[in-house]
């Protein structure tokens, strides 16, 4: 009854000057599970409670003027600190003029990296991004292929890298469908327009979709430079292929570590992990990941890869290739063989010495 004699007592500009009070919200943002059925004053003081603002009394006034508890959407949502009432309330509500934010994905970030970024632009929780982009009953309604292997089954290369808007705590769920549809639209196209490509693939190592999302991701995170794509993925294929090439390790170091962004606590030598690869990762029998202790392709993509990366697993170049060694200047040198590479090698460590 206090709450109401503060409410009536309002006049119609004291409510506005409420709803925009404070007027600038922290950078900082809290991922929050709201609870169902909560009242304004219940509501306002969960708020207090999670630090998210200090007017108890003023923020249960505006959302009781508001009728703010007939809109609140239970579940994730992803709120700044010191945010208005106003704002508060159109997250809460999911009102659909609620300020939104850019989302720029570029070619080669990690689901993990994508989830980080948007939580940074206030979109939804990376915790909850990276749980929902992992959960089985909706990628297989988006129809994302399952591994294998079943830690691997993500959303991981399937998030397309571009640039989207989307309304600031908008649900973890809609965000990932909207990037995965992304993905099957750009994938319809490259499919289309490179069909023999994607037919030998098919044909020669039984390739689907995921497998050829899973190489572009290495060619992406291997490649620095455009032209030499085509050429990074000839090296796998001819690994993955040539009768002479046993065992087929792809030995890419990209696969090794993103076993330490995956799944760290399974892999003992990612206990020091500081982002770069290193013998131990790559040589870790633990890290399912590794293309240095498992043979063929890795058991998923180990990034989101763009559609010049994708392009150039389903046309890759003709080479005799079956090794590259970084040559300076974001380049490569690739070689025939082992003695070639060797050589490769050495001269790379003169270079750095």
């Amino acid at each position: 009854m206090a709450l109401l004699g503060v409410v009536l007592g309002l006049g119609f500009g004291a409510i506005e000057w409420l709803a925009h009070w404070p007027s600038r919200p922290s950078d900082e943002w809290v991922e929050v599970g709201w609870p169902e059925g909560l009242g304004a004053s219940d509501a306002a003081a969960l708020l207090v409670d999670l630090g998210l603002s200090e007017q108890r009394t003023g923020l249960a006034a505006y959302l009781t003027a508001s009728r703010a508890s007939a809109c609140f959407r239970a579940g994730a949502h992803l709120l700044p600190r010191r945010a208005s009432p106003r704002l508060l309330r159109q997250l809460l509500c999911a009102e659909p003029d609620r300020p939104s934010a850019r989302l720029t994905i570029p070619e080669g970030f990690t689901r993990f990296a994508v989830a980080e970024r948007l939580e940074r632009l206030g979109i939804c929780g990376r915790n909850a991004f990276v749980l929902v982009s992992a959960e089985p009953e909706l990628l297989r309604t988006l129809g994302v292929e399952p591994a294998s292997w079943l830690p691997a089954s993500t959303a991981e290369g399937y998030l397309f890298p571009a640039t989207y808007s989307f309304p600031l705590d908008s649900e973890p769920q809609a965000v990932l469908r909207r990037l995965v549809e992304e993905t099957d639209r750009r994938w319809r196209q490259l499919a289309a327009a490179h069909a023999q490509g994607y037919a030998q693939l098919r044909d020669a190592l039984q390739f689907g979709r995921r497998e050829v999302l899973t190489l572009a991701s290495m060619v992406e995170k291997e490649a620095a430079v455009a032209d030499e794509r085509p050429i990074i993925a000839s090296v796998f294929l001819n690994r993955l292929q040539a009768p002479t090439f046993l065992p087929r390790y792809l030995q890419s170091d990209p696969t090794a570590t993103y076993g330490c962004y995956a799944l760290p606590a399974a892999i003992p030598a990612c206990r020091d992990f500081s982002g770069h690869p290193s013998p131990a990762i790559n040589d870790d029998p633990e890290n399912r990941y590794s293309t240095y202790v498992n043979t063929g392709l890795p058991p998923g993509p180990v990034a989101n890869p763009g559609a010049a990366a994708v392009e150039a697993v389903l046309s890759s170049a003709t080479t005799p290739y079956f090794y590259f060694v970084a040559a300076g200047g974001g380049r490569h040198a690739f070689s025939v063989d082992l003695a070639q590479h060797q050589q490769a090698v050495e001269r790379l460590r003169r270079g750095l010495k």
